[in-house]
């Protein structure tokens, strides 16, 4: 059922957006699989056996991506996650990637809770473990032609109102999805947008642990 024509990695190295140039510039990445859609042209009312399939290429993705970016596993400090399917799929297609593109990053980065309750949608969260990965990560699908392009979110990891880190990622792979295709995406990048100045949440100021603040 997993079957992957081609892997699409980006990395950019933000320097400055007109302002000085940053002291540490700021990493963004993405990679993106492109896998055929075993349900394109035809309507699958159970499509889930195939999204424990995924989970070993969620898990394969997101250490090649921060392998990629070269930085420190600590650096990472944002993540989100999404899906492009081809015409002749559903948007229901790209849904499968919510819980082994999430899962597969927040277990890179060291997220303690539990796998089976997060497997099932029923949370499985953990609080109080800093640097564990709390938040959810964000995410964003869509059915569109080849070349198409998407904008991945991007917030803190630990903490969703970290609104110095709110950002986007754009993703586009040439000539993919085909009709009968999906583009899974995951994204990191290393934290704050260059000359971020609109107040809120530090990252440096988490208290509570929640994965909201």
């Amino acid at each position: 059922m997993i079957d992957i024509r081609r892997v699409f990695t980006q990395v950019e190295t933000i320097h400055h957006e007109f302002g000085p140039r940053a002291a540490t510039p700021l990493v963004r990445g993405a990679i993106a699989a492109v896998l055929t859609n075993p349900f394109a042209g035809r309507f699958e009312p159970d499509i889930l056996p195939m999204m424990s399939l995924l989970d070993p290429v969620g898990v394969d993705m997101a250490h090649r991506l921060h392998a990629a970016m070269q930085v420190p596993l600590d650096r990472i400090a944002t993540y989100g996650k999404g899906a492009i399917v081809g015409a002749a799929g559903e948007l229901e297609h790209g849904a499968l990637w919510h819980v082994p593109g999430g899962y597969a990053m927040r277990e890179l980065l060291g997220w303690k809770g539990d796998r089976d309750a997060y497997k099932a949608g029923k949370g499985g969260e953990t609080t109080g473990q800093p640097g564990n990965a709390l938040s959810i990560v964000p995410s964003t699908k869509k059915v569109g032609p080849p070349g198409a392009t998407l904008d991945v979110p991007l917030t803190n990891i630990n903490a969703s109102y970290v609104r110095g880190q709110f950002d986007a990622i754009e993703v586009r792979v040439p000539g993919a999805p085909a009709a009968d295709e999906i583009v899974y995406i995951l994204a990191m990048s290393t934290g704050y947008r260059v000359h971020e100045r609109v107040g809120g949440l530090r990252a440096e100021a988490i208290a509570k642990w929640d994965g909201l603040r």
